[in-house]
Formats: structure tokens, sequence, C-alpha cells
């Protein structure tokens, strides 16, 4: 199997936590077999001695010749030059490494979102980055859709991370939809971190509290007790008493803490056992969308295409090499 080449685009000020999740993540992902999946390298507008915002610097062997050639491109964070980024600020070159192709995926972790939007990339497209930089961001380049809630966004050729540990997100997503959710969960257990956060960063932002409520109630319980009964036709009712809270309140902090809907979670919950079961077993499709609570093949293609972009015998296809 070709490996996927990566570029990680750092500057001046970069944060090594970001550079190095990329490798960590990307970098060990393996196939069934064992062999790697990608080849992750480290670049910098010009090749050698890059400061990063910690005691110690890195060096950089590989320039942006890399970037152009690259299959996926990742942009860390430089809290120093991000924020002071306009649109057309960039160097021609630069712009020209990073510019999308067929087949090819840029993307951004933290504040690297002020790079693609710089170069136009994220211009009328959803994108995210640091819910401490969403206001600049959204003043700076009115032209792009930003989405302050979720932790990355998925625009197709372009995509984009909230804060830095979003960026373990962003990778695990790359690898999940690259390879298959095994693969994805796999490097997930070595890395020691969950294959899918819930939530999104609202739940991360500071919020005073009423001083008459001295504690906010979870839907924690409600959540593990779903994913309990995910092949039963559960209700918001039934989640909500589960709390003992009333539909609206329990809606309002199902959102505060996760970032959705309840519905919509749950269905997301839904199509990833879906997905897990479609790569290990040969439970027909009847029985995937029974075992999932979609009830019928129907109500699962629907929502398989609508959340995962293709079919799930085409989703098998890929990733477990036989349509059943």
């Amino acid at each position: 199997m070709t490996r996927v080449t990566v570029a990680v685009l750092v500057r001046d000020g970069v944060l090594p936590m970001e550079l190095g999740l990329v490798h960590q993540l990307l970098g060990t992902a393996r196939s069934p077999s064992g062999g790697l999946l990608y080849d992750v390298r480290t670049c910098a507008p010009r090749p050698g001695r890059i400061r990063t915002d910690a005691d110690f610097p890195i060096y950089a062997e590989h320039g942006l010749d890399a970037v152009a050639a690259a299959d996926t491109v990742l942009v860390p964070a430089s809290h120093e030059y991000d924020e002071d980024l306009e649109p057309g600020a960039l160097e021609p070159e630069l712009v020209s490494a990073l510019a999308p192709r067929e087949g090819r995926r840029v993307a951004s972790i933290c504040t690297g979102a002020f790079v693609l939007a710089a170069a136009g990339l994220l211009d009328g497209r959803r994108a995210t980055t640091h819910w401490l930089s969403v206001d600049r961001f959204a003043r700076t380049f009115p032209a792009v859709k930003v989405d302050a809630d979720v932790l990355y966004v998925d625009e197709g050729e372009v995509l984009t991370s909230a804060g830095e540990a979003a960026g373990i997100d962003l990778c695990l997503h790359l690898i999940r939809s690259e390879h298959g959710a095994a693969v994805a969960a796999e490097v997930a257990r070595r890395t020691v971190v969950p294959p899918h956060r819930e939530g999104g960063q609202a739940q991360y932002i500071r919020r005073p509290l009423a001083a008459t409520e001295p504690r906010v109630a979870s839907t924690a319980g409600a959540r593990a007790w779903a994913l309990a009964r995910l092949a039963e036709p559960l209700t918001l009712a039934e989640l909500a008493g589960v709390e003992s809270m009333s539909v609206r309140t329990f809606s309002r902090r199902f959102r505060e803490e996760t970032g959705l809907t309840p519905m919509r979670w749950l269905t997301q919950r839904r199509l990833d056992r879906a997905r897990e079961l479609l790569e290990t077993t040969d439970h027909t499709v009847d029985r995937v969308a029974t075992e999932t609570g979609f009830g019928t093949a129907a109500s699962l293609r629907q929502h398989f295409g609508a959340g995962v972009g293709v079919s799930p015998g085409a989703y098998r296809a890929t990733f477990r090499g036989a349509v059943r």
C-alpha cells in the first residue's frame, strides 16, 4: 500500500504539542497487515532552525516544495503571527504550496486556520479555530462561515480544528475517513485517547453560573444509558427522564455539554456503531440497521449517506474489502 505523504508546515513560534501530535497519530497509524499508512514530514517556508513557543528549537529539513507535493498538509498554530494575518498577507510561494487539488487535503490546528483563511482557502466555507480567537477570526475574514462550537470542521478538501487537543480529534478523523474506524480506534488506544470525543469546544468556554444555581446537573448519565441501548427506539423524553429533567432543560444542558442536540448526538453514535459492525462483522445491512437502532435498511442507508457520504455497502467494500 502506498503511504499518504503528509507535510506539517511549521513556522517560528510553533506549538510543539501540535507538531508532535501529528507525528504521534498519523505517523504511527498502521494497516491491519502492519504497514505504516502515512509518511509525515516536518516542513517550513525556509528549511532550517525553527523557534517554538517553548525553550527549545526544532529543525525542519523540508521546504515548500515538499508542502506542494504532499497529499495532505497540516498547519499547526504559531501564536506569534497567526492573529496578525489578514487576507492576502501570505507570500505567493506559500499560497501556491497550499493550493488545493483533487484528492488533496489541507487542514489546520488551532489558529493555523488564520493561515488557511489568509490564503483564501476558507472563503465561503465553514471553519473553526480556538474559541479565544473566534471573534478576531470572524472580523478579519468575513467571507468565512465561522462555527465556534465544534472541535473540527470537514469541508472535504479543507479542514479546520479548534484548540491544541482538537488537533487529536482532527487527526483521528482523517485516519477514520481514509482508513476506517478500526484503524483509527487502534491509534487512539495506543495513544490512550478516546477514538471520538464527545461534544464541541462550547463546553470549554467559561460561563458564569447564576447565584441561585450552585451546581449544574450533567447529562452524562443519559448518554451512558443511551449507548447501552442503541438498538432500541429511544425518545427525547426517555433520555430526559433518565436525568429527571424536563425535555426543555435536558435539551439545553445537553447542547451546552456536547455541542449537539440529543437526537443528533444519538444519530452520530448509531452511525459510529454501524461503521464498526460493517468493518468487523458479516452482518447484513438489515441486521446492522436493527442492531444500531435505525430499524430498516432503507433508514440506515439514508442516514449513512447523509452522515458518512457513502452507502453502507460502499463503506464496507472500502474498509473491509467485501460487499455483503
